[in-house]
């Protein structure tokens, strides 16, 4: 895998938590004094991992993190996403699932009617436009994958080495460089999330590209649990993968999340909020 360049260097300029953000409590873990990070990440993923069974029509596996400082979520984020909820829904139980809005299944099936869609879908991409969060992602071709690599690495792994990498840039920025943050991730089931696990303990390990220990600590969350974190997080994944396949396409949920990247100082994209790869 090649090494990150200049373009990866951190950069100066992006909004964070602010100064006045109160920091987080210290506590006791075994013995050792843990500072948390006043930023919690929320992953998702669009398109599967697989390399042998590659759909022509959607040939990316695209991972996203969604950074939020946790004053935003609990002041902003949360509030937000259970009004958007009691607004459509009359309460907060459903959970919010871009595929199911997309094929109008489940909790979604009124959507079938295009007035009431169209009023849903403007509700909810001004909920994601007014949200504070910063996104990083990271797209792997699968096709071009196979092509040039004889024996390419999986796609989930090398994706989730580019977010984090870029996530610590990012934390390093907002000066937590030296404390823990959680990244929160769907449980798949046991085997899967093994695998994810192992993959990620190897990579914060030192498997990386600025070869040093990363400090995160991966949390696996039940669906059930209904997290908005987790939800905002599905819902930026698939816009993502489509602009790439097909930028001329109008995309209105591209154009609010486009906003949300983490871009250099310049306001370049790629190699900071989004790495594309190969």
């Amino acid at each position: 895998m090649p090494a990150l360049g200049e373009s990866d260097q951190p950069c100066a300029g992006v909004k964070g938590c602010g100064d006045g953000m109160p920091r987080m409590k210290e506590v006791i873990r075994q013995g050792l004094m843990t500072r948390y990070s006043n930023f919690t990440i929320y992953v998702d993923e669009s398109g599967d991992h697989s390399l042998e069974s590659i759909n022509p029509e959607y040939p990316l596996f695209v991972l996203t993190f969604s950074l939020a400082a946790k004053v935003d979520y609990q002041t902003q984020i949360a509030p937000e996403v259970v009004g958007f909820k009691h607004r459509w829904f009359g309460h907060e139980a459903v959970i919010l699932h871009a595929h199911e809005i997309r094929k109008e299944k489940g909790d979604f099936k009124f959507l079938f009617d295009r007035k009431v869609r169209e009023q849903f879908l403007n509700d909810l991409t001004g909920l994601m436009d007014q949200l504070p969060f910063t996104l990083i992602a990271s797209a792997i071709d699968k096709q071009r994958l196979n092509h040039q690599y004889s024996e390419p690495d999986n796609p989930y792994n090398i994706a989730m080495r580019f977010c984090l990498e870029r996530a610590f840039y990012f934390l390093q920025e907002q000066g937590e460089a030296d404390t823990l943050t959680h990244v929160l991730v769907e449980s798949r089931g046991r085997k899967e999330d093994a695998d994810l696990e192992l993959s990620f303990r190897r990579i914060c390990d030192g498997a990386n590209a600025l070869g040093k220990r990363l400090p995160f600590e991966v949390v696996f969350v039940d669906k059930k649990q209904n997290l908005p974190g987790l939800q905002l997080a599905d819902l930026v994944c698939h816009p993502i993968g489509r602009h790439l396949l097909k930028p001329e396409q109008k995309n209105r949920a591209y154009d609010v999340i486009d906003k949300k990247f983490r871009r250099s100082g310049g306001g370049k994209l790629e190699g900071y909020g989004l790495k594309t790869f190969p």
